[in-house]
This record gives C-alpha cells, sequence and structure tokens, in this order.
C-alpha cells in the first residue's frame, strides 16, 4: 500500500510506495502553523490514516459544504459572490488521527477536528502556509491523489 508523507516545512505532499515516489506536489497547510488543540486553526501533525473518500464521480471544482456537494461548481464570478468563504473543491480525504493523545481522541482529535485533504480554487497559493488547518491541493492534483490511494491509507505530517 502507498503511503502519503506531508512536510508542513517545505509545503510537499509526496505519495510513496516503497522506495518510489508516485507523486511530489506542492500544498498549502495552515496559516496558523502546526498545532492539534481543537479550534486552533493549525495543521495537526503525526501518524493519521484516510478514514472516508468522498466526492468520487463528483465534477472537479464541485462545492463541498458538511463534507456534501451542494450541487455548485466554483467559478471567480461564484468566488466574487461569496468572498472570504473557505472553498472545499473536488473531492475530501478525511483524516483520523492513530496517537491517541496527540491526534486522537479528547480536545485534539484530527477527525472530530475535521481535517481533510481537499481541493481549493486555482488561484489560491500553493506552497505556502494559508489554509485553517487543513491541507489544500490543487483539483487535478488532488483527483489523481484521490484515485491513488484507499482508506486505511497511512498519512504522515511532519513539521
Amino acid at each position: 500500500m502507498a503511503e502519503i508523507s506531508i512536510d508542513i516545512a517545505t509545503q510537499r505532499l509526496r505519495l510513496i510506495k516503497g522506495d518510489e515516489v508516485l507523486m511530489d506536489v506542492a500544498i498549502s497547510t495552515a496559516k496558523n502553523g502546526a498545532g492539534e488543540t481543537m479550534g486552533s486553526e493549525c495543521t495537526p501533525r503525526g501518524r493519521h490514516i484516510i478514514r472516508a473518500k468522498i466526492g468520487d464521480g463528483c465534477e472537479p471544482n464541485a462545492v463541498f459544504v458538511g463534507r456534501r456537494p451542494t450541487g455548485e461548481i466554483y467559478t471567480p464570478e461564484l468566488d466574487a459572490e461569496q468572498p472570504g468563504r473557505d472553498w472545499v473543491l473536488s473531492r475530501i480525504l478525511w483524516l483520523s488521527g492513530c496517537e491517541v493523545g496527540k491526534n486522537r481522541l479528547g480536545n485534539v482529535d484530527s477527525m472530530r477536528r475535521y481535517i481533510y485533504i481537499h481541493g481549493t480554487p486555482d488561484s489560491e497559493p500553493m506552497g505556502e502556509p494559508a489554509s485553517h488547518g487543513c491541507i489544500r491541493m490543487r483539483n487535478d492534483e488532488l483527483v489523481e491523489l484521490f484515485g491513488r490511494v484507499e482508506i486505511g491509507t497511512p498519512v504522515l505530517i511532519n513539521g
């Protein structure tokens, strides 16, 4: 099985299988840096797994709210109508922490914090922290990643 490695310092996501790097892409993690506490809007560190894959078959740039597609397709015009909206687009890989007391259970639970790997508008920067805690990716790269991973895929977030 492949594994995902996320490096907060370099703002890179790598999909690795054995010694082979299958993907290596720029991402955007939390503007507030690394951290695990509920409400911190930080990206949690440590060992995680993909708990759920959401959005299979949805159009690229499909808009999600509460992990459900709204029926909207993101456009710059839609963005202009709703400035400041934190767009969750295309697909969602919902993460669950594996380390009790660090990123699982209590006030540090990544899944209860709704930490995802998700798509974002192409106008959003990659390679620099800008999210509210999640890991943002370019939509086409996320769709590719989504097709290459399974529920249960290990995800290691360093930072």
